[in-house]
């Protein structure tokens, strides 16, 4: 399962150091103000449509036994990465019931500590996971910044 994460978040973390918003200059003109974070989303979704072009040209990707990283997309400022889970022998309400509380603290808090630069800049993470077989939705795990405050000791 520790493979799956580093994969998963090796690629989200590859591209942090291009992210826009690091240290901004505040000003007291809100219309000033406005404008610059209008463009700095501007920007940012950018950011977003290239992670997700370099990032699909590399999937389908093989986690591990079980896993494999299938897609990766984006809306607004969200990037969606969608992972297919070989479930066999458990049920989906096996594997929603014994795995999922197991690693959803581990994947969020890997997420937290890897993609601080994406969520810093307001650009949400999510990660779904599906049964290989069915496709059905087994775990969605979805971050910002601000989920992440827990998470930070």
């Amino acid at each position: 399962m520790k493979k799956l994460l580093f994969t998963a978040l090796a690629l989200v973390s590859i591209n942090t150091c291009i992210l826009a918003k690091d240290e901004l200059v505040k000003t007291n003109d809100p219309m000033a103000q406005a404008k610059a974070d209008e463009q700095l989303k501007i920007q940012n979704k950018e950011i977003v449509k290239l992670v997700v072009e370099a990032a699909s040209k590399k999937l389908p990707q093989k986690v591990d036994d079980y896993t494999k990283y299938v897609s990766i997309k984006s809306e607004g400022l969200n990037l969606i990465s969608t992972f297919e889970i070989n479930t066999t022998p458990k049920s989906d309400e096996k594997v929603i019931e014994e795995d999922k509380p197991r690693m959803e603290q581990f994947i969020k808090k890997g997420i937290c500590q890897s993609s601080k630069r994406f969520l810093q800049s307001d650009i949400g993470i999510t990660y779904i996971y599906l049964n290989a077989s069915t496709k059905k939705e087994l775990f969605r795990f979805s971050m910002t910044e601000k989920d992440c405050l827990k998470y930070r000791k």
